[in-house]
């Protein structure tokens, strides 16, 4: 027997809590790939062993809105005090640290993906493992001496 088109059962769509379909990546998602890439070509012109990093990382913490700007700026300076072994470079156009051309810790701006505080993350390649769990992004509401206190304890740890 042939079902009509009405007992027919459709799969379900998925979507957002305001009722329309997602289509696949958000527009911040895209921009921030986009500029991933540009970032890789701009490196590959560089050629190795370039220190433009800084520079870009610092026009790039003068970019910031308020109060993230504040916060990247003074993780860079926590970071340039604590751990010079690390490189600044920017990491999908926001602020970061690498340690052999690989990204150990990166700072992501509230307003990059419109959300309620900044973060400050780490990769696999910190050194932060406890246990089988551990965290490794944080988030950043302000920057008071107990934060930048907690900040260099993890800097210090990834790298040890």
């Amino acid at each position: 027997m042939k079902a009509t088109k009405k007992e027919t059962q459709k799969s379900p769509k998925s979507t957002t809590a305001t009722g329309k379909k997602r289509t696949g990546f958000a527009d911040e998602e895209k921009a921030a790939m986009r500029e991933r890439v540009e970032e890789l070509k701009a490196e590959a012109r560089r050629g190795p062993g370039s220190t433009d990093g800084e520079s870009d990382v610092l026009a790039k913490i003068a970019a910031l809105p308020q109060p993230d700007r504040a916060m990247a700026e003074r993780l860079h300076a926590i970071v340039k005090a604590n751990a010079p072994a690390l490189s600044p470079r920017t990491w999908y156009k926001m602020p970061a640290y690498a340690k052999d051309g690989k990204v150990v810790c990166y700072f992501q701006s509230a307003q990059k993906f419109k959300t309620r505080y900044a973060t400050l993350g780490f990769s696999d390649k910190a050194n932060l493992d406890e246990g089988a769990m551990w965290p490794t992004v944080f988030a950043l509401e302000e920057m008071s001496s107990l934060e930048e206190g907690k900040i260099v304890a993890l800097i210090k740890k990834a790298l040890s």
